[in-house]
């Protein structure tokens, strides 16, 4: 579930949902799966003796405004301890770009409830640009992994470009687990007031450092 390294708001007219492009083509979560999807993909955790901790969660704000949170990627599990650590009664309730292979027939149907969307990885996917857009366009929280892939590597510059078009702020965020200790830190929200290439770097930074091992307590 991730972009790689791909790269106004919606207008003050009254609103006209049989003709709005944004109602039409926007990803829309259903709260039933995407909660379900939560309580489920935790199972494995919990059954391993395990147990999540988030720090940091006062960085999210309320719903109603573009978000992106931007956060290391290493465990299949990633995408979903991002979306639990998401303090509930913000209302925010994360969407993420998936790989077009995981949209076979059951599996697609359910991640497009859950407010996920397809993104071709092997090519230069504007269509899935233009989507994730669209969830910032309408007051949406937009999760990216963006260094691309589970194997690490140079961080893809496709988030700041989305950052500075959907006028989003980026919260970095560092997932880390040894055994059943799971740990999401979420810092700081990043501005997009300021070029592609200083925001990359700071978000570099931020997930980096919030991404390391620490001890049983972190303030």
């Amino acid at each position: 579930m991730q972009p790689g390294g791909m790269l106004g708001f919606m207008s003050d007219a009254a609103p006209q949902p049989a003709q709005s492009p944004v109602a039409e083509q926007t990803p829309v979560v259903d709260p039933f799966v995407y909660s379900l999807v939560l309580q489920a993909t935790y199972l494995p955790i919990l059954l391993g003796g395990g147990h999540l901790e988030v720090h940091g969660r006062e960085h999210i704000p309320p719903a109603g405004t573009p978000l992106i949170l931007a956060a290391n990627h290493r465990h299949g599990l990633d995408p979903f301890v991002l979306a639990r650590g998401v303090p509930p009664e913000s209302g925010r309730r994360v969407q993420f770009m998936a790989k077009r292979e995981l949209f076979v027939p059951g599996l697609g149907a359910l991640l497009r409830r859950g407010g996920t969307f397809p993104v071709d990885r092997d090519s230069q996917d504007v269509g899935s640009v233009r989507t994730a857009l669209r969830v910032l366009q309408a007051g949406g929280t937009l999760g990216i992994f963006p260094e691309g892939s589970r194997s690490g590597g140079q961080m893809h510059g496709g988030v700041a470009l989305l950052a500075l078009k959907g006028r989003a702020p980026v919260v970095p965020a560092g997932i880390w687990h040894s055994g059943p200790r799971w740990v999401l830190r979420l810092g700081e929200p990043l501005l997009p007031a300021r070029g592609a290439k200083a925001l990359l770097s700071e978000l570099e930074r931020e997930i980096s450092r919030l991404s390391q091992p620490f001890g049983q307590t972190w303030g």
